[in-house]
């Protein structure tokens, strides 16, 4: 049986799924061009979410671990999903460095905020 301690951990978790979400929107629009003319705002919202999650999921941590962690968790999903998109010949190879950045700083943003959201206790 595989080791899931990885998947215990809650950057691991958010990248894996901010990826698979990019890879998702990247194969899909290669084939239906109305989603690949979205690939801007959805590939930086996917960031987003993939921090936000991050920070939803990081218990304990500080406002800097939660950005930390929302950038590397939206900016791997932009990374891998912009260079695939490039590889299969919808964006130029020049949009990886926009689409890791752009994913990344989304990322830093729904980190913190879902930092704010999960310190809420119920009342």
């Amino acid at each position: 049986m595989p080791d899931q301690a990885g998947m215990s951990n809650p950057l691991v978790k958010s990248a894996v799924i901010g990826t698979i979400l990019q890879l998702v929107m990247v194969v899909v629009g290669h084939f239906v061009p109305q989603v690949a003319s979205a690939f801007p705002i959805a590939g930086t919202g996917i960031g987003g979410l993939a921090g936000l999650l991050n920070g939803l999921w990081s218990k304990g941590g500080s406002m800097g671990a939660a950005a930390g962690g929302g950038a590397v968790a939206g900016g791997a999903g932009g990374l891998i999903g912009t260079l695939v998109s490039s590889l299969m010949g919808d964006v130029p190879m020049s949009t990886l460095v926009v689409g890791t950045g752009s994913t990344a700083v989304a990322g830093i943003v729904g980190g913190l905020i879902g930092k704010v959201l999960g310190g809420r206790s119920a009342s």
